[in-house]
C-alpha cells in the first residue's frame, strides 16, 4: 500500500532511536483541509484502530486507517535534505493537483485525471 524509500527508512529509524520511539509505529493519514483539499498527516502511535491496514518495512509499522487508505494506495514516503531545510513528503500517485508547501492535494475523485505530483 504504501512504501518507504531507503532515505525516509534511515531518517524514520534515527529519529525513533533517538527520542527512545523504537516500540511505537507511524499512522499515516489525510485529513479534509489544506490549501488543496486533504492534507497529509504522520504521527507515532503505540496501537492500532479498528479498521487499520498495517504495513511492516524494515521494522517500522505503518498504520493507515481505512479513510486515508483510498487515497493513499500506492503512495511513497521520502525523506528530502534540501538547502532550505529538509523533511519527510508523501509522493502520491492518486493526487491530480498539489500545493507549492507539498502538505496538501487533491484526488480524482474531486474530478480529473490522477497523474504524478510536482513540486
Amino acid at each position: 500500500m504504501i512504501s518507504l524509500t531507503d532515505q525516509a527508512k534511515f531518517q524514520l529509524k534515527s529519529l525513533m532511536d533517538q527520542q527512545g520511539l523504537t516500540d511505537l509505529g507511524l499512522r499515516v493519514f489525510v485529513a479534509p483541509g489544506g490549501c488543496s483539499g486533504f492534507q497529509y498527516g504522520m504521527r507515532f502511535e503505540d496501537s492500532t484502530l479498528d479498521g487499520d491496514m498495517i504495513e511492516a518495512q524494515d521494522g517500522i509499522q505503518l498504520f493507515v486507517d481505512e479513510f486515508s487508505a483510498q487515497y493513499l494506495e500506492g503512495a511513497q514516503i521520502d525523506y528530502v535534505d534540501e538547502l532550505m531545510g529538509g523533511g519527510f513528503t508523501i509522493h502520491n500517485p492518486n493526487a491530480v493537483t498539489s500545493c507549492s508547501c507539498g502538505q496538501s492535494f487533491t484526488s480524482a475523485d474531486s474530478g480529473g485525471a490522477a497523474r504524478p505530483c510536482g513540486h
